[in-house]
């Protein structure tokens, strides 16, 4: 949702700010298009170094955790033991229960899950990142856009704004209820910022094209 939200304003104020210095529909359609790739481009970027670097500080604990369990496995153990006292097990059924998984063979498994909190699930995937990124901006962006294609040149700022407000209300309310939140205060949230984002763009467009 937050990727959607990012290319609906982000291209939407591109569009009314070019669109609003007078430009030809061939510059508005151009300048949208331009924005999109260029920021599921970004987005793609950002995401894949930063979940590349998280992954990089994965691989170096488990590493780390690894020699640690080599030097000092007793001390491991008992590390596993602490951690399962915190959780609520008795001291003789966590040193009992400590001892058993320290036994396996996939030991650093159990430490990786236990001790650093690391599952199949939260490892980081620095590709599947980036592309989801990319998708949700692109779709996001694309809203916009087909507004501006379809809207007749009268009222193409009009209609792009209206449907951009539409589909932030949209993209709020779902990221607020996805994720526990009050819907009406995350939708009026995305919104107001919104169309603060497009009237500016719109100032600017209209400066700059009234000066050149």
């Amino acid at each position: 949702m937050l990727g959607a939200n990012d290319g609906i304003v982000s291209t939407a104020a591109i569009i009314v700010g070019v669109a609003s210095a007078d430009s030809t529909r061939a510059a508005i359609l151009t300048a949208g298009v331009a924005g999109l790739v260029a920021g599921a481009a970004s987005m793609a970027a950002g995401e894949y170094v930063s979940v590349s670097s998280q992954a990089d500080a994965e691989r170096a604990d488990l590493v780390l955790e690894q020699a640690e369990l080599r030097a000092d496995p007793v001390g491991e153990q008992a590390e596993l033991a602490a951690i399962y006292r915190g959780r609520g097990l008795s001291d003789r059924l966590a040193i009992e229960v400590a001892a058993e998984l320290s036994a396996r063979p996939d030991v650093l498994e159990v430490h990786a899950r236990d001790e650093l909190g690391m599952t199949e699930l939260s490892h980081a995937h620095p590709l599947q990142a980036a592309g989801a990124s990319a998708a949700s901006f692109t779709v996001g962006a694309a809203l916009p856009l087909l507004a501006v294609i379809l809207a007749p040149a009268s009222g193409r700022i009009a209609i792009t704004m209206a449907a951009t407000i539409v589909a932030l209300a949209v993209t709020g309310w779902a990221g607020a209820r996805l994720g526990g939140a009050k819907p009406l205060r995350g939708t009026i949230r995305v919104v107001v910022w919104g169309i603060a984002a497009m009237l500016l763009t719109m100032a600017v467009g209209r400066l700059v094209g009234t000066a050149v």
